[in-house]
């Protein structure tokens, strides 16, 4: 059984999950054309209750990306930049 990859670091301080580190649960990274975000940001102007004191990727939806294995992130970690996007996406 594979573990989930962590969110190492989220600059996306807008994001609701955002409290000095990424607290959902799990997060879906997803996005179009070229670039890959996290689809689970969500603008808010409450923060959400901790639910994690680390965030992990939950699901990925970039099967071009090299770390992704049957919809599961195998990375050991990721970074989400301020904007949302998964730094750590890599073409295969």
């Amino acid at each position: 059984m594979s573990t989930a990859s962590l969110v190492a670091s989220c600059s996306a301080t807008a994001c609701a999950f955002n409290d000095g580190g990424c607290t959902a649960y799990a997060i879906t990274v997803g996005g179009s054309s070229d670039k890959a975000n996290c689809v689970t940001f969500v603008a808010l102007d409450a923060r959400a209750a901790i639910s994690s004191e680390n965030g992990q990727v939950g699901t990925c939806h970039r099967l071009e990306c090299v770390h992704n294995a049957d919809l599961l992130c195998t990375a050991g970690e990721i970074t989400v930049s301020d904007t949302a996007d998964c730094l750590s996406y890599e073409v295969a």
